[in-house]
């Protein structure tokens, strides 16, 4: 068995408590038979002595079911023992072993409650016994004192160790929950886009086909249907890469802002990036590409017709510059749930920046996102 495990785990978690300790107590028994025949601390045991040593090891069998009861047991047995003038070191591995178990178990206050209390019956028996050995006095009492505090001491371990699990425990459950939540504000941002940008392709094909049957634009329809089938294999390509962390094997890194010029040009946007040569941290970048996301499928779905629709990020001061403008009306882009602007708030504040989304003075609508390069992480 391992021993450190043996130390940390609840005692009476053990898987077999009562087997494990009825064997433990056969041996300190055994040991005990041969400490009171070759040990000479004391006269040889008798009838009445040998049925005192043996019996005093029978409750360590349920020591850690009733460590007080077992306790009393024990000293019940070792205290006439002891008076008798038997082998005196033959039961000490027992009493030592109970005092540890209702020390190991208990609270400090019953562990100083049990300590003074033996101390002084053991005492008190030692000077009945040999009231001129000071020296067995202080050697008894020590014994007893270092015991209690031997099992004082893995007590305080073992809730140490209980807290650092616990705590450890509630660490990993908040990054679950934080990864779920990633995960869940990916696929919205994916899917929303995706669906959006779909939605609005078909509507230009059926156009194409209802508006003038006998002078079809082919090639249009063509452009519509082909950026229709492009769509879905990016989706599909992101769901994929999203997914994969679910499984702990990504296929691929999480789109970044090498990524921007394929999704701005899907949308029909125009895209101006001045980063230069600086190096963006992954998370920023992929907050700054779903940032853009959201707000190109905003601008998409909400925006009026024909609107233009920029897209900025730059660098100024170790910071992380996004600004999506639409020029269309202003009023569509807060109509929907509003989950989308929640979530792109909270997409920036998971990188330690702040964003800030509204209509634009003059007409349109505006998200502006700061994101700093530091990257850091804010949890909620």
């Amino acid at each position: 068995m391992d021993l450190a495990a043996a130390f940390t785990r609840d005692p009476q978690a053990a898987p077999h408590p009562v087997r494990r300790d009825a064997t433990a107590a056969a041996v300190f028994a055994l040991l005990a038979a041969v400490l009171a025949l070759t040990v000479e601390d004391g006269r040889r045991p008798d009838a009445l002595g040998w049925a005192l040593l043996l019996a005093a090891h029978v409750p360590l069998a349920w020591r850690r079911r009733a460590p007080m009861p077992v306790l009393l047991a024990v000293v019940a047995c070792v205290a006439p023992y002891h008076a008798f003038d038997y082998m005196h070191l033959a039961p000490i591995p027992a009493s030592m072993t109970a005092l540890y178990t209702v020390a190991s178990t208990g609270r400090p206050k019953r562990t100083l409650i049990v300590g003074l209390s033996v101390t002084s019956l053991t005492l008190t028996m030692q000077l009945f016994v040999n009231p001129h050995e000071t020296v067995e006095l202080l050697r008894v009492s020590g014994w007893v004192i270092a015991m209690l505090a031997f099992g004082a001491g893995i007590r305080l371990y073992r809730q140490l160790v209980a807290g650092v699990v616990e705590r450890a425990e509630r660490d990993a459950e908040r990054k679950v929950a934080e990864e779920r939540l990633r995960i869940a504000r990916d696929l919205h941002d994916l899917l929303a886009h995706s669906i959006t940008l779909i939605g609005v392709q078909t509507s230009v094909a059926a156009h194409v086909l209802v508006a003038d049957p006998d002078r079809l634009d082919r090639e249009a329809l063509v452009k519509a249907l082909d950026g229709i089938a492009e769509t879905c294999r990016e989706a599909r390509s992101e769901v994929r890469t999203t997914l994969d962390v679910l499984r702990a094997t990504p296929e691929g890194p999480l789109p970044d802002l090498a990524s921007l010029p394929d999704l701005v040009r899907s949308a029909g946007a125009e895209l101006m990036v001045r980063t230069g040569a600086a190096k963006v941290p992954a998370a920023v970048g992929a907050a700054a590409y779903r940032i853009v996301q959201e707000s190109l499928t905003n601008a998409v779905r909400h925006g009026s017709p024909g609107a233009d629709v920029r897209v900025d990020v730059g660098l100024e001061k170790e910071m992380l510059r996004v600004r999506v403008t639409n020029g269309g009306s202003a009023s569509g882009g807060t109509a929907g749930s509003g989950y989308g602007i929640l979530g792109m708030r909270e997409r920036a504040r998971s990188v330690g920046g702040t964003l800030s989304a509204g209509p634009r003075d003059g007409g349109g609508f505006e998200v502006t996102a700061a994101l700093p390069l530091a990257g850091r992480e804010v949890t909620v």
